[in-house]
């Protein structure tokens, strides 16, 4: 268990300063859970979260997901691939600052679905929280969230404080992530890179080829050697690995 160097006196921008120094320097995923946990409690939450908004399943262990809550609801939530329509996350993509959840039906028009899927949480234990977005140009979208069950309060005080630690909880996930991955980050050479944002794009092999200007051959063996350097298979995966390290960005993508 980490220790907590801000544990002393009651909750202030002093101890977050603390917890900001301790997770700077943290290189493990274990250790930045234990702090995070800590951080939470002190808050006033019994849960954390941080994470990308993808497919989980999908993204595989490039995926940042670092959370403690209810092992019930984290099964439901990856099985079911809900990272990429999860109401939190799709409100976060409409504000920088951190807002709670409360406000979502403010910030996003809330389906049937959406609905579902929040009570489902409270029945599984999350009820209120807080949302700090995490989006980082050329990465895919992440946030850091704090929460607690149905009918524990969320004290309006502390989310001034909730909302710095919640940016640099996710910045210290980053870097431990990028510890994790190591140096031997696939690189594409350019016509490779080409291909992928292409395929990203949607386009076939031989569509590819003709914007390009070259055989439909040469298409399919850049993207196969572009998914074995990433030791992938399918083309989305493929395209989201290139998100994940930079080499696309989603303006990249949505760019035509």
């Amino acid at each position: 268990m980490i220790r907590r160097p801000w544990a002393v006196g009651p909750m202030g921008l002093g101890q977050v300063e603390a917890f900001i120094r301790l997770v700077a320097a943290i290189a493990n995923a274990d250790d930045l859970a234990d702090a995070m946990a800590a951080i939470a409690a002190d808050l006033g939450f019994q849960y954390f979260a941080i994470i990308h908004h993808v497919d989980l399943t999908a993204a595989g262990a490039t995926a940042i997901r670092l959370h403690n809550y209810p092992p019930r609801w984290a099964e439901h939530y990856e099985k079911n691939g809900l990272g990429v329509s999860d109401p939190v996350h799709r409100a976060s993509h409409r504000t920088s600052i951190g807002f709670r959840w409360s406000r979502i039906p403010a910030l996003i028009k809330l389906t049937p679905r959406d609905r579902q899927m929040l009570e489902r949480g409270r029945v599984e234990g999350i009820g209120d929280g807080f949302t700090v977005p995490a989006n980082v140009p050329g990465e895919a979208f992440g946030s850091c969230s704090f929460a607690n069950e149905e009918g524990q309060p969320v004290a309006d005080a502390m989310l001034p404080l909730a909302q710095l630690a919640g940016d640099y909880a996710f910045e210290a996930a980053r870097h431990v992530w990028r510890v994790r991955e190591g140096s031997g980050a696939a690189r594409l050479t350019d016509r490779q890179r080409d291909c992928v944002l292409w395929a990203a794009r949607g386009k076939t092999d031989w569509e590819i080829s003709r914007i390009l200007d070259v055989s439909e051959e040469t298409v399919i063996r850049h993207i196969k050697l572009a998914r074995e350097r990433y030791g992938v298979e399918k083309r989305t995966s493929l395209a989201i690995r290139a998100l994940f390290d930079g080499t696309l960005s989603f303006a990249d993508i949505l760019k035509h």
